[in-house]
């Protein structure tokens, strides 16, 4: 893997342990890349808590030693490997994994893993779309299969992970609820797209949640701790509701009782069992059905250079531009040749609705580009 003609400074494992074990050398060489491969330059590495739990020893993933932490980064392509036909030299770029580690000044990553990155961002924003943006994608759409009109809590909200869901949650037309621990943490959870929010140090919080929702309960529970929270969980949950579990650091005990009377389900999310299929962009005709949240950001990008639409250039959290009057209000999707698209749902022709398309100017937050 390595030309052992040129060396790079990167930081290497050779036994688990905690954050003592991580050691910077110098003299580490720079891969060369292979088949369906590319050589990245990395300007920003993301670092996610699941990177500790592999350092620690304590996760299922462990990598033969001695080896380079990191999964999600960004910076410009240096080399590409043989039959990688969709990148250059010089390409922007980010990650969702890479084959020789991100804390470095290179790394190697096979090329279904890598996206364009848009101009719009700079690379320490591409280096935490990754694993944050990736699950909550993978959480909402393919493993709850959301729907527009749903509630969803997100328990543990004010992390990458929570404040992805939050947004994409928000874009989708979902009630959204949202937990953290502090009132700078509420108050971003907030700010991200949540209608409300709880103080899950708080004893009586679940009881605050219930008395929100109702007797119908939760359609979605996204849960960051299911060993402290899945209990609470099944209880909250609405007939047929769903907790994806995300995160979790332990055993716990339930009463599967809980899930029969509401035929209630628990359903587990790895990033790292997606599909390349599952990894790459789809678009179904007339639909709301992006498979892939890096090829969105794509679209995101490109909606913002060709639509009359005026959108805000500060991006919060990376998923969603914000908008001048800062609402958050549900996607809608353009079409360029057409000058149509769909708004929650609905064929919308904005010559034909010029006047409340102007409207919709300064309300908008996710607009999608349809070619």
């Amino acid at each position: 893997m390595a030309t052992g003609l040129k060396l790079m400074r990167a930081i290497r494992v050779f036994e688990f342990g905690g954050p003592e074990v991580l050691k910077l050398q110098s003299d580490v060489a720079v891969p060369t890349p292979k088949d369906h491969q590319v050589l990245i330059k990395v300007h920003a590495c993301g670092v996610n808590p699941v990177e500790t739990y592999i350092r620690s020893g304590t996760h299922k993933i462990k990598p033969l030693l001695p080896y380079t932490p990191g999964s999600d980064v960004a910076g410009v392509i240096e080399a590409v490997g043989d039959n990688a036909s969709t990148f250059k030299k010089g390409d922007r770029v980010f990650t969702t994994s890479t084959i020789s580690g991100g804390y470095a000044e290179y790394a190697l990553a096979a090329d279904h893993t890598v996206y364009p990155l848009p101009e719009k961002l700079d690379f320490k924003q591409g280096a935490a779309i990754g694993i944050p943006y990736f699950t909550a994608y993978r959480a909402l759409l393919h493993s709850a299969r959301v729907k527009a009109g749903e509630s969803v809590l997100v328990h543990g909200a004010s992390g990458g992970v929570g404040l992805a869901v939050c947004q994409i949650a928000r874009a989708y037309g979902l009630k959204v609820l949202g937990t953290a621990g502090t009132g700078e943490g509420q108050n971003i959870v907030l700010q991200n797209g949540a209608h409300e929010v709880f103080n899950h140090r708080e004893h009586n919080y679940i009881d605050k949640i219930k008395k929100s929702v109702g007797e119908k309960g939760i359609d979605v529970i996204i849960e960051m701790l299911a060993n402290v929270n899945l209990n609470n969980d099944l209880n909250l949950l609405s007939r047929g509701g769903r907790v994806i579990v995300v995160g979790s650091r332990g055993p716990i005990e339930i009463n599967p009782r809980d899930t029969m009377t509401k035929e209630s389900s628990i359903i587990g999310v790895a990033l790292y069992s997606s599909t390349k299929v599952q990894r790459r962009f789809k678009w179904t005709d007339g639909s709301f059905a992006p498979s892939n949240p890096g090829q969105c950001l794509s679209k995101l990008s490109e909606a913002y250079e060709a639509s009359d639409l005026t959108l805000g250039s500060s991006m919060k959290n990376l998923a969603l531009y914000t908008v001048k009057a800062q609402l958050w209000v549900p996607a809608i999707l353009l079409q360029r040749k057409s000058h149509s698209g769909w708004l929650r749902g609905k064929k919308w022709n904005f010559e034909e609705n010029k006047s409340k398309t102007d409207e919709l100017k300064h309300s908008f937050s996710f607009i999608i580009l349809l070619e």
